[in-house]
């Protein structure tokens, strides 16, 4: 496949896309921007979200990841199930009641002007870091198998990419984003269900020949048991699952911001619940994709790609696509769906930080509408500016596959936002508003200990993914007690 058809592919692809914000930019004012007006069908946005919660992290890293997990990730997506009812039924009505915009406008309601700052900067430093990750897997992606033979750097490549979203997002906002993202989702599952019948053809078996197979059931293992101490044991990866959602959903505006589009707090449910079961469907099927794809390297005889001097399996889905024994097919239908998993989830993100950082930081509905889209506009393009730089520092760090280090990072970085919205919701405390930044900041800097060890407390215990209520914990303790005496 030529690198000129793969940028013709990529170019037809995204004026497809800016043809749509065309057509769904609505009035270019700051209510639109975010809020898409609260006019928005609960079924459209429920399908869109599909695409921008699994993005180019489930596409490439989770099928990467049965090969060495097995299907154990899915004990993680059963936890997602619980999270997702759970920001349903407690979380949504709240925002609704209160008519938010940015949801951590609530911690500027329940404690103060502190609270609310630390909420929004925790989720920032939250976002910026998820969605470099899901860029990143796009940009290393398009830098192997097309800029690297024409010499181009990763760092042309990564503004690029970015480049190409904030084309389509700064005029239309959320509502551009809503409708491009149940685009991108349709291309990201049509991709998959063509890979694994492409794939599974190729060694002489249907798919459901291939389920039936020692090969499948081998590598379909779900639940670990039998050893506590493996931080992929069930309990522990199903309630770190479920505290995951609850933060990188419930408490992320990136999320919720689409939620919000909807007309009102019934139809935001009735999105919630669909698309939190199709997503789970979803995700099985790129688990079963990953068994594919190793079952056609140990046919074929094909190693693990390496990317800065180590194995990564984040590369193998692509190195079989572009393998050349699918013909044209397989390779743009390939990469239609990684383009549409990327930028699903990273237009949103890109439009939710402009939103969070306007609304929250730099009190943006004080101006005329004048200097509002001027705001809107400069901090924009500061954002694509941070997310290209964070990616490129990404590059030279990467040590393990981007699901498992973002769901790492979550776990320090959304900790803090769990224990605030926790005492908020749960207590009826007051607290000294300006010590919150120090105790969320503490909180981080103990769970770093945790989870690092450096004493050997904890000697064969391995922390996994109860980082994150861990975390929330600490932060609530330590509002706990900086609370004030009346309630």
């Amino acid at each position: 496949m030529s690198s000129i058809l793969i940028l013709g592919i990529i170019g037809v692809y995204f004026l497809s896309l800016f043809a749509i914000s065309q057509l769904t930019k609505g009035r270019s004012d700051s209510r639109t921007f975010f809020s898409g007006n609260r006019n928005s069908k609960w079924y459209i946005v429920a399908f869109g979200m599909v695409g921008a919660s699994l993005s180019g992290i489930t596409f490439i890293s989770v099928p990467g990841d049965v090969g060495i997990l097995n299907f154990t990730y899915f004990q993680v997506v059963l936890g997602y199930l619980v999270g997702y009812f759970i920001v349903t039924y407690l979380l949504l009505p709240i925002y609704y009641k209160k008519g938010l915009t940015s949801i951590y406008e609530f911690l500027g309601d329940r404690f103060g002007i502190y609270s609310h700052k630390t909420g929004a900067f925790f989720f920032f430093v939250s976002r910026v870091l998820g969605a470099s990750f899901r860029l990143f897997l796009v940009a290393i992606v398009l830098q192997e198998f097309i800029f690297d033979q024409w010499g181009i750097p990763f760092e042309i490549t990564v503004t690029f990419s970015i480049l190409l979203i904030w084309i389509y997002t700064f005029q239309g906002g959320i509502n551009t984003v809503i409708w491009t993202d149940t685009i991108q989702t349709f291309f990201m599952i049509l991709s998959v269900l063509v890979s694994i019948f492409f794939i599974t053809n190729s060694f002489g078996q249907t798919f459901f020949e291939f389920l039936d197979s020692k090969f499948y059931l081998e590598k379909s293992q779900v639940f670990i048991f039998d050893d506590f101490y493996n931080k992929n044991y069930f309990i522990k990866s199903f309630l770190g699952g479920m505290f995951i959602t609850i933060c990188m959903t419930g408490l992320d505006q990136d999320m919720m911001q689409k939620n919000l589009t909807c007309k009102n707090l019934n139809d935001a449910q009735k999105n919630m619940i669909v698309f939190s079961l199709v997503l789970v469907c979803v995700t099985f099927v790129f688990l079963i994709l990953g068994s594919i794809l190793f079952k056609y390297i140990e046919i074929n005889d094909i190693l693990i790609p390496n990317l800065n001097g180590r194995p990564n399996t984040d590369l193998l889905f692509p190195l079989v696509a572009f393998s050349g024994d699918f013909g044209i097919i397989l390779p743009i239908i390939f990469l239609i769906g990684l383009i549409a998993a990327a930028y699903s989830s990273a237009d949103s993100a890109l439009t939710s930080l402009t939103t969070s950082f306007c609304v929250d930081f730099l009190n943006i509905e004080q101006y005329n509408q004048k200097k509002q889209n001027k705001i809107r506009v400069i901090t924009h393009v500061s954002m694509s500016i941070v997310l290209l730089i964070t990616i490129v520092i990404y590059k030279n760090l990467l040590s393990t596959s981007v699901i498992d280090s973002l769901l790492i990072i979550a776990g320090f970085t959304y900790g803090p936002l769990l224990g605030l919205f926790s005492f908020g919701i749960f207590t009826n405390h007051k607290i000294h508003d300006k010590f919150s930044v120090i105790v969320c900041i503490l909180s981080v800097v103990f769970t770093t200990l945790i989870f690092y060890d450096p004493l050997s407390i904890f000697n064969k215990y391995q922390i996994g993914y109860e980082l994150l209520p861990i975390n929330g914990l600490i932060t609530f303790l330590g509002l706990f007690l900086i609370r004030k005496t009346t309630t």
